[in-house]
């Protein structure tokens, strides 16, 4: 079977030398992003890919997204300290914090909300599906997340390097995150709701990502859904990850148990339904024709 990638290049330089009606032969240029049928499609071939790996390297890349959850936590903080004008505060947390996304992205690891996005697709599009593989991999994937980002916050606290306002600024970022549980019942409905929200835009994110075909292309398509779910405080649960890491190491603002059940738990719940059914089976669904299309051209 041809790669996605391939497939591509064959329709470029199809395009470059199409006919007109007289006859004639028009250079046109070749397109510069995939199609959406093709980008749903590269969601599925990803997923197996993951399915793939050994566990060992699905662990391991586990814990590099998570790492890069903290690290994109900590730049988005950095950015935005002492910055007055919300607009401009908004843009550049959002900033920081797709920093993170971008080496996930462009590095091929492995993050329980991007995966979202993949494996339903797989589970929509692809045949052969041994489901005991799937959910050992979306419980590795999120187990490996949350292990990751705390080793990195364990390493940042032992290096000393932060000053005192950047922990000023987190406190006031873990407020904002954690501000759902003083509402009972309709905060924790709230929290996933917002997951909801949250994963729908990273997966508009991968999907952009995956559509650009240059370095260019992904940084843009990574940062503009980044950018607009971290000035939406929408609860992404990979994200809140590297903020609450920190925040267990550096004060007893919130426990632990507070920040996985009021928070993570129902973000992780929106988050399934927001990558999963809002991008994935619904791209997926709409497009179905069009990918049994581009299957059977590419067999």
């Amino acid at each position: 079977m041809k790669t996605g990638e391939e497939n591509n290049e064959k329709m470029n330089k199809e395009s470059l030398h199409s006919t007109s009606d007289e006859g004639e032969k028009v250079d046109r240029p070749g397109r510069q992003f995939y199609i959406p049928s093709q980008i749903v499609d590269e969601f599925g071939e990803k997923g197996r890919d993951h399915l793939d790996k050994p566990f060992r390297a699905q662990l391991l890349l586990a814990l590099t997204a998570g790492s890069f959850m903290t690290f994109g936590a900590i730049f988005s903080i950095l950015l935005a300290t002492g910055v007055e004008v919300k607009g401009i505060y908004h843009l550049l947390s959002g900033l920081g914090f797709a920093a993170g996304y971008a080496m996930v992205f462009i590095s091929g690891s492995v993050l329980f909300t991007e995966i979202n996005v993949l494996l339903p697709s797989y589970l929509f599009n692809k045949s052969g599906l041994m489901k005991v593989n799937i959910y050992k991999f979306w419980a590795s994937a999120y187990v490996g997340n949350i292990l990751g980002a705390f080793i990195v916050a364990v390493l940042i606290q032992m290096s000393g390097s932060l000053s005192s306002s950047f922990y000023t600024e987190l406190s006031m970022y873990l407020d904002h995150k954690m501000k759902f549980m003083d509402r009972g019942v309709v905060g924790w409905f709230q929290v996933l709701v917002s997951g909801i929200l949250a994963n729908w835009l990273i997966g508009m994110a991968a999907f952009l990502t995956t559509a650009a075909r240059d370095i260019t292309g992904k940084f843009l398509g990574t940062m503009l859904p980044v950018i607009l779910f971290v000035a939406g405080n929408f609860q992404h649960s990979a994200a809140n990850m590297g903020y609450f890491s920190m925040g267990f190491l550096s004060s007893d603002q919130y426990t632990w148990y507070e920040y996985i059940f009021l928070n993570l738990l129902p973000a992780s719940i929106g988050n399934l339904i927001g990558g999963g059914i809002l991008v994935s089976l619904l791209f997926s669904y709409a497009y179905k024709e069009d990918i049994q299309t581009l299957e059977k051209s590419n067999s």
